[in-house]
């Protein structure tokens, strides 16, 4: 078997059948392999308990932190709860299995490319990637609206008890930072969280409005100011690899069908050759096919 790797997916979205049999193939390479799972397993908790489980059953350690899509409340769904109370079922839920998420002591990796505190963040969006020629919120989301360019958590991420996703996503950017500048400054991180930590990567975005649900200035810096060794994140289904001030980002969704499909053909890839992410030890050289507008 092969030395243990820290890997990554994200955005399995196993209700679609096709993604759900790629989350049951996905296996580790050695009885050490962690995986960390960077949101949007599922809409459903029934679902992504039944993804949780399974990993977890697979991989030495799994390290989740939600997506959106956990975080909506539908009527299809039997667990109506809401905003917080939905975040905490959830890690609830993963305690129960065994996996660690946001709320538990942050892990070391001390296997090849380590040590490495792996910081699992639940950190959203509060609408500071505004299009350009806007300003304010308000300008902003006038410009998605003319653009036709909206996101479903509008209608289904209850923000619920805080006013709304903004202020959410200030409590959870509060919290993060506190809890990284106490990390031992002495060993780098992995930082991972769902929606991208900078702007960058939202730039090769076909609809660039999206970028107002996608992230916070208020992160722009944490990859350098908490010395990450590597950023893992996924919401744009743009799987690829990036670097911004020496430091790599790690793109690990898996995504809709229509996409994935569609990037094998063009690239003469499969979604095998790319998940999991390799996160440590660091590969030798890019992993995966550059998209448009890919810097790297």
């Amino acid at each position: 078997m092969s030395s243990p790797r820290l890997l990554a997916v994200s955005d399995l979205h196993v209700r679609y059948p096709e993604n759900r049999a790629i989350t049951e193939g996905l296996r580790p390479t050695s009885d050490g392999d962690w995986l960390i799972v960077a949101g949007d397993v599922a809409e459903q908790v029934a679902d992504v308990a039944w993804a949780l489980e399974l990993l977890r059953d697979r991989f030495a350690t799994v390290i989740w932190v939600p997506g959106n899509h956990e975080l909506w409340t539908r009527k299809k769904d039997p667990v109506a709860l809401r905003g917080v109370a939905r975040y905490e079922h959830l890690v609830a839920l993963c305690r129960e299995l065994g996996v660690l998420t946001p709320e538990d002591p942050f892990p070391v990796w001390h296997g090849d490319g380590g040590p490495a505190t792996v910081a699992p963040l639940f950190v959203l969006y509060d609408y500071t990637f505004r299009p350009a020629g806007t300003s304010t919120y308000d300008e902003a989301i006038a410009a998605a609206y003319a653009a036709g360019v909206v996101a479903t958590d509008e209608a289904l991420l209850a923000p619920d008890p805080y006013p709304g996703r903004a202020e959410w996503c200030h409590a959870r950017v509060e919290l993060s930072a506190q809890r990284l500048a106490a990390c031992d400054p002495d060993i780098p991180t992995v930082l991972v969280n769902h929606w991208p930590l900078t702007r960058t990567p939202t730039r090769v975005l076909t609809y660039p409005e999206f970028a107002l649900w996608c992230g916070t200035e208020r992160t722009a810096d944490w990859h350098v100011r908490y010395r990450a060794k590597v950023v893992v994140y996924g919401h744009l289904h743009i799987p690829r690899v990036i670097h911004e001030d020496g430091v790599r980002f790690v793109e690990a969704s898996l995504g809709y069908p229509r996409e994935w499909k569609k990037r094998d053909l063009r690239f003469g890839t499969t979604v095998t050759d790319l998940l999991p992410r390799q996160v440590l030890p660091v590969p030798p050289a890019p992993d995966g096919p550059p998209v448009p507008g890919d810097p790297r």
